[in-house]
C-alpha cells in the first residue's frame, strides 16, 4: 500500500497537528503530511510546519475575501498535492459541501466532546468545556470521527471519556481533555492510513490492530 498523503486543516497552536507530526517521526503513522493549511494568518500551526520541513499555507479572509475563492484555492491545493486524506485539528471553519463529497469519509475531525453531547453549531474551543462545566456531568471526553455535511454529526471512529472533578476548570478540563486527543488523532489517522477502518452506514468498524 502506497503512503497516504496527508493535509492537515488548522487555525490555532496546532498541538494536534503536533502529534501527528511526532506519530509521523517516529515511524507509526504510514503517511506524509504534504500540506498544513490555516484560515487564520498567525496561527502558531504554521511555524510548527515550517520547522518540520512542511508546507504552511494562509488561505483566508486576508488574502481571498470571497468564501467562494477561498474553497476555490483550497480544492487546488488538494488536488494539486493529490491529497488522500484530509485531518481536521483545530480548524474552526466548516467545509464547502463539494469538498466534503469529493473526500467522503476520507476527512477525519477531533472534537473535545463525547458526541452527541456538547457539540453542534457554536460548540468549539473553551466554549465546549464551559459548556460542560456549566452543565455539571461527570464525564467529558473526546470524539475522532468522519465529516459530512452537518457540524459534529459524522461517522464516530474513536471516543475516550475522561472524568471532571468538581474544582476542575476550564484550563485543567481542557489539559485533560487534549491529552486524550493527542492519543486518539494520531492513532485513528494511523488505522485509516494502514486500510484499517471501515464506514458502514452511520457506523465505523476497526479492524484488528492489536
Amino acid at each position: 500500500m502506497s503512503e497516504i498523503k496527508i493535509a492537515v486543516l488548522v487555525s490555532g497552536n496546532g498541538s494536534n497537528l503536533q502529534a501527528l507530526i511526532d506519530s509521523i517521526e517516529k515511524g507509526e503513522i504510514k503517511g506524509k503530511i504534504e500540506v498544513v493549511i490555516s484560515n487564520k494568518k498567525g496561527a502558531y500551526a504554521l511555524k510548527r510546519a515550517k520547522r518540520h520541513g512542511i508546507d504552511g499555507i494562509y488561505i483566508g479572509k486576508l488574502n481571498y475575501p470571497k468564501r467562494e475563492d477561498r474553497d476555490k484555492k483550497l480544492i487546488d491545493i488538494l488536488n494539486e498535492k493529490k491529497i488522500d486524506l484530509i485531518v481536521l485539528a483545530g480548524y474552526m471553519s466548516v467545509l464547502n459541501e463539494r469538498i466534503v463529497n469529493m473526500y467522503r469519509n476520507r476527512i477525519i475531525n477531533i472534537h473535545p466532546s463525547l458526541i452527541p453531547s456538547f457539540c453542534g453549531k457554536g460548540y468549539y474551543g473553551e466554549k465546549v468545556h464551559k459548556a460542560v462545566l456549566d452543565y455539571g456531568v461527570k464525564l467529558t471526553g473526546a470524539t475522532v470521527h468522519f465529516v459530512d455535511e452537518g457540524t459534529d454529526t459524522g461517522p464516530v471512529i474513536f471516543q475516550r471519556a475522561v472524568e471532571i472533578d468538581f474544582d476542575d476548570t476550564v484550563e485543567t478540563l481542557s489539559k485533560k481533555v487534549l491529552k486524550i486527543e493527542h492519543q486518539l488523532l494520531p492513532l485513528a489517522v494511523k488505522l485509516f492510513c494502514e486500510g484499517k477502518i471501515e464506514v458502514i452506514g452511520r457506523k465505523v468498524k476497526i479492524l484488528d490492530y492489536m
